[in-house]
């Protein structure tokens, strides 16, 4: 027995859970028995898709016919000789085909804490414009904070923060791009929801869920409550609210609190054209007087991006303007 097998498992699990990435720990597990067992047993962990999904360069690239030929020839070999087949090593199980987060976590059982990181952003935007979104999920959406601006730049003369009462016609001038920046965030958020479905059936040990982009774009956050009011919801199969559209969850019938800033002077010199925040809730379900924390918890709190935090801090000072959109 060497130095490493008198280490205590709870150690090991716990230096696993520091390690986090799926890719990592499912190539542990084909170092021994006790490490195939131990490494399922990580409860913290973090799946990036565009890897485990085996995304690479020459992936992107146009087949030539020629090619195209020859893989098509060797598929055809290898389907005729199966028999002569190597058993697929770890690295070939990850990158084999497309898999959803569940089919890549069947072995693990004992998932307290999840964050899926998705290739890029979904939201098509106009060169310049930028949009942050965060949003929690139970069987339907229950909040969406959106920002977002149509150009950033920096100004060198000195900086002071715009107050200036924004007036009805300032409000209706490119509202149609406001709204269409709204319905992008929920669409894009919803279709994440919906990525997720069976990945909280199947794991009812979860705590939290966290989907984000590697952009920085958007998160979708599913807490314990709110996936268990999923997986009851599912069970029923009564409920109007899981019902899906292509690929993505419903949207229901929200109520937006819109503020909005043409031009948006930040304390740190940089300057927003148009910027706006959105708060969505499904209709009926919640009141609109507590914006200020919601919006906070997903920005303003974020030490990480300042500009963002700063904006909407801003922003929350400005006129509310509350608007209804139907389900879709």
């Amino acid at each position: 027995m060497d130095a490493f097998d008198a280490i205590p498992d709870p150690v090991v699990i716990d230096i696993l859970n520091k390690v986090g990435d799926v890719k990592t720990l499912i190539r542990c597990r084909s170092v021994s028995k006790r490490f195939n067992s131990l490494a399922t047993q990580s409860d913290s962990l973090l799946i990036q898709l565009d890897q485990i999904l085996g995304a690479t360069e020459s992936d992107s690239e146009i087949d030539s016919p020629i090619a195209s030929f020859f893989r098509s020839l060797f598929k055809s070999i290898h389907g005729l000789l199966p028999i002569f087949s190597k058993p697929a090593n770890t690295d070939e199980i990850l990158t084999r085909s497309p898999k959803t987060p569940a089919q890549i976590l069947a072995g693990f059982e004992r998932i307290r804490n999840l964050e899926v990181e998705l290739y890029g952003g979904d939201v098509k935007l106009e060169k310049g414009a930028a949009v942050k979104w965060k949003a929690e999920f139970g069987k339907t959406l229950k909040s969406c904070v959106i920002v977002a601006f149509r150009s950033a730049t920096v100004n060198t003369s000195a900086a002071t923060e715009s107050a200036a009462v924004e007036s009805d016609s300032e409000f209706v001038c490119g509202l149609k791009t406001r709204v269409v920046w709204t319905i992008s965030a929920l669409m894009a958020a919803s279709t994440r929801h919906y990525l997720m479905r069976d990945l909280v059936k199947d794991h009812k040990e979860m705590e939290k869920l966290i989907v984000r982009d590697r952009e920085g774009e958007g998160t979708v956050v599913m807490d314990a409550a709110g996936m268990k009011e999923y997986r009851e919801t599912e069970a029923r199969g009564d409920d109007k609210t899981l019902e899906r559209v292509g690929e993505r969850t419903v949207v229901p019938s929200v109520r937006m609190s819109m503020r909005h800033a043409p031009s948006l002077m930040l304390k740190s010199g940089i300057c927003l054209e148009a910027a706006t925040l959105v708060v969505v809730r499904p209709t009926g379900v919640a009141s609109d007087d507590n914006d200020v924390e919601l919006v906070t918890e997903a920005f303003a709190g974020d030490g990480g991006d300042c500009m963002y935090g700063e904006a909407v801090t801003a922003l929350l000072k400005r006129r509310r303007n509350v608007l209804e959109m139907n389900s879709f």
